[in-house]
């Protein structure tokens, strides 16, 4: 029998998500684009149907993957990729294996990579809609770093003891330029870094 109960994983927020990916990877004109991380597929089938070709990576053969591999020990020549997607994978890893992860991300990209990493933390929002001006939207993180425990999946998250998203940003400046950074309105969860290697 068919699930129809897609909520448990995509969530209204992740679909959000999903679009700043495509948008954040669209805005940087790419040939090609590597994604590692399969998901359930919504953002490689968007670029594939409008003609971008994109190869997907992941660990998990269920997921079927183009390329099944580990983005520690990716299996692609150096500059292959205009741009990397690497959205929500990172975290997966121990941080010991973060700036070994960058370095493939680095590796394999010819120029660009779009990085998003989970941001822990509850946010102040407020969006208002003005006549004549049109709508307006801020958000404040409010800091609350708690202790990260291990649920499964993130073996840690930004915004957590040890993982302030200054660390995080001296640990990615090793690798790369910093061309954007932001956090959606819609999901303060996900952290976006828009990268050139150097």
């Amino acid at each position: 029998m068919k699930d129809y109960s897609f909520q448990r994983y995509d969530s209204k927020n992740r679909w959000l998500s999903y679009w700043y990916q495509i948008k954040a990877v669209l805005d940087l004109r790419p040939a090609n684009v590597l994604e590692i991380g399969v998901g359930n597929g919504t953002v490689s089938g968007y670029l594939k149907n409008i003609g971008l070709p994109i190869t997907t990576l992941d660990i998990e053969p269920s997921l079927k993957p183009d390329i099944l591999g580990d983005v520690l020990n990716m299996p692609f020549q150096d500059s292959s990729f205009d741009v990397v997607l690497c959205a929500e994978v990172l975290e997966h890893l121990p941080f010991d294996k973060f700036e070994q992860g960058l370095a493939q991300l680095k590796r394999t990209s010819k120029k660009y990579v779009v990085l998003t990493l989970p941001h822990f933390g509850h946010s102040l929002k407020l969006s208002f809609k003005i006549p004549f001006v049109g709508e307006k939207q801020f958000a404040v993180r409010l800091p609350f770093p708690v202790k990260h425990q291990f649920n499964g999946e993130h073996c840690w998250e930004i915004g957590k003891k040890g993982y302030s998203p200054s660390r995080i940003k001296t640990a990615i400046k090793k690798y790369f330029t910093i061309q954007k950074e932001f956090i959606p309105f819609e999901n303060q969860y996900h952290h976006f870094y828009i990268l050139e290697k150097i």
